[in-house]
């Protein structure tokens, strides 16, 4: 009986076929492998640069804070908001006027995928030097409000130490510069640990 009769192929192309599944069925493995080592480093590494992240990790601070003033010492805040199913958290401005009340900024808010997302009394995390916080945020749009935001901004940008943590380029905004009409801001407050 001749091979091709007995196995019905030619040539030894059923070992040629194994061997392919092989061959892809490691190459899915590896596939998989870096996706879950990628996904891993991002999620306890990231909000990183224009990077979001995901859950904020850290020393959890369930007290609650009455004075944000702190927060101005801290170059980078950090928020974390539910979206739908998942967390997502970015980098961003957190700025306390000098009642100690705290705000967080974000320019062009509407174009920015989170800042939409952000309803009535939303639950959040916060985290400031590697301390987490947990928040509650609150969309301000009255101008009384984002002016005074935006002037603690200002107060904490012009800090010598806050100026060393910023990016090579960056420029020192005057005391009297104007809020811009597509900056949005959120007024920060503690809420009772989940």
């Amino acid at each position: 009986m001749s091979e091709e009769t007995r196995t019905g192929h030619v040539d030894g192309s059923a070992s040629g076929g194994r061997a392919a599944r092989r061959f892809v069925r490691w190459g899915v493995a590896a596939i998989a492998l870096v996706a879950l080592g990628g996904g891993g480093y991002w999620s306890l590494t990231c909000p990183c640069d224009g990077i979001p992240g995901f859950v904020l990790r850290g020393e959890l601070h369930d007290a609650p804070v009455a004075d944000w003033s702190f927060a101005n010492d801290v170059d980078l805040c950090q928020v974390q908001i539910s979206v739908g199913w998942r967390p997502h958290s970015v980098n961003l401005n957190c700025m306390a006027t000098p009642a100690g009340e705290l705000f967080l900024s974000c320019s062009a808010g509407a174009n920015k995928y989170w800042c939409p997302k952000v309803e009535a009394d939303e639950p959040g995390k916060l985290r400031l030097g590697g301390v987490v916080y947990p928040v509650v945020l609150n969309r301000v749009t009255d101008s009384s409000s984002l002016d005074a935001a935006w002037q603690a901004r200002i107060a904490k940008l012009q800090r010598p130490a806050v100026q060393t943590m910023q990016p090579p380029g960056a420029t020192t905004p005057p005391l009297d510069a104007e809020r811009p009409e597509s900056w949005w801001s959120f007024r920060v407050r503690s809420a009772p640990s989940d």
